[in-house]
């Protein structure tokens, strides 16, 4: 079994630690809990290793954000993993900051890299992980919000949530996305 993991985000030192990169930061623990490192190749930063006789590709893509799907496009299509077997980290503004949940499917809800993602793929049918970010902003700074880093009351809590945020992936991958949403969405 093959998995594809995207973790969204914006590369660069200025969006290192925003609101908008915890696919990112998610997609980097993943890597270090499984002792593997990413490489800079076609479209993205990518990593791979075994989870569980599971063959789990990690990618992080170096597209900037409005333009994640061709990323993911290519490297399903390189790797031949079926849309099924994807999952994609993405922050949410809907979710209050610490709510994690899996869902199966869904629309964009307005985010720019699920969007394209959507785009390429002809469709919702694509399983993602959505990181709760808040939504404490004022009306029209949404782009300025999500370009921030988190607020230090929220880095405290920053480790634990992406610890979880990894065992919701390995659920994922070993229990499959229904099982992985009875157990571990609250």
């Amino acid at each position: 079994m093959k998995y594809l993991i995207i973790g969204l985000g914006n590369i660069g030192p200025e969006y290192a630690d925003t609101r908008h990169n915890i696919g990112f930061m998610v997609a980097d623990e993943l890597a270090k809990q499984s002792h593997s490192s990413f490489f800079n190749m076609r479209l993205a930063y990518y990593t791979e290793f075994t989870f569980k006789s599971r063959k789990i590709f990690v990618i992080k893509p170096t597209t900037y954000m409005n333009l994640s799907g061709k990323a993911v496009n290519y490297w399903m299509q390189e790797l031949n993993i079926p849309v099924e077997n994807i999952l994609v980290i993405v922050d949410d503004l809907a979710l209050p900051f610490g709510t994690i949940r899996l869902k199966p499917k869904g629309s964009a809800a307005g985010h720019n890299g699920l969007k394209s993602i959507e785009e390429v793929l002809g469709g919702t049918d694509y399983a993602r992980l959505r990181f709760g970010i808040g939504d404490n902003f004022h009306k029209g700074r949404q782009v300025d919000y999500v370009l921030s880093g988190f607020d230090p009351d929220e880095k405290k809590d920053l480790p634990s949530l992406i610890d979880r945020s990894v065992e919701f992936v390995n659920n994922f991958v070993t229990l499959g996305p229904e099982l992985t949403m009875t157990r571990l969405n609250k």
